[in-house]
């Protein structure tokens, strides 16, 4: 018993002696005055909702047994998105990037999307760089918007707003004009 005490004593004592092997690491600089840069984009978002080819695809859908097949897909459902983005509303027009990501349709009234899309550049100056949105879409407005909320590439550490409007909209195909105002440094 002794022994035990003793020994309990001697490692009560050693332990603050110890070497510190890892420490909270904190390093904070003083940020360059670097001036805000303002970046207007307009652009075509091509969506396919059906077909041979989609670029919108039901990934997982709530376990109702009510028949909802609404268009362009059901309500409480989740579509994973990789669709063109084009110059002009043309199908064959110049593509200059993609949008990839995930929409979330939900609301009882009216069908309400909440977008989670990434849009990538891939051609021009804007080429390896994109745009983040992240907002709720009230996809049945014919204009409405949306908001960015990061970027990479030349828009690190973006910002802005998304201007939508519904150019066309059938069984389909879905042509969005974006106008896309970025702050960026």
């Amino acid at each position: 018993m002794d022994r035990t005490l003793i020994l309990c004593w001697i490692l009560l004592l050693c332990i603050p002696t110890g070497p510190v092997y890892s420490q909270y690491y904190l390093k904070t600089v003083p940020c360059a005055t670097k001036e805000k840069k303002v970046t207007n984009l307009h652009f075509f978002f091509h969506g396919t909702l059906g077909g041979k080819n989609p670029t919108a695809v039901t990934v997982a859908r709530a376990n109702i047994t009510s028949n909802d097949n609404s268009f362009p897909a059901p309500s409480n459902s989740i579509v994973v998105d990789n669709a063109s983005l084009t110059i002009g509303p043309e199908p064959t027009s110049e593509i200059i990037g993609y949008a990839q990501g995930l929409e979330v349709f939900s609301g009882q009234d009216r069908t309400t999307v909440v977008v989670y899309l990434d849009f990538g550049f891939t051609k021009g100056d804007l080429n390896g760089s994109s745009i983040g949105l992240f907002s709720r879409n009230p996809a049945t407005e014919k204009e409405r918007e949306l908001a960015v909320v990061g970027g990479r590439g030349k828009f690190r550490m973006a910002k802005g707003f998304a201007l939508l409007k519904t150019f066309s909209l059938d069984n389909i195909t879905l042509i969005v004009e974006y106008n896309v105002t970025v702050i960026h440094y």
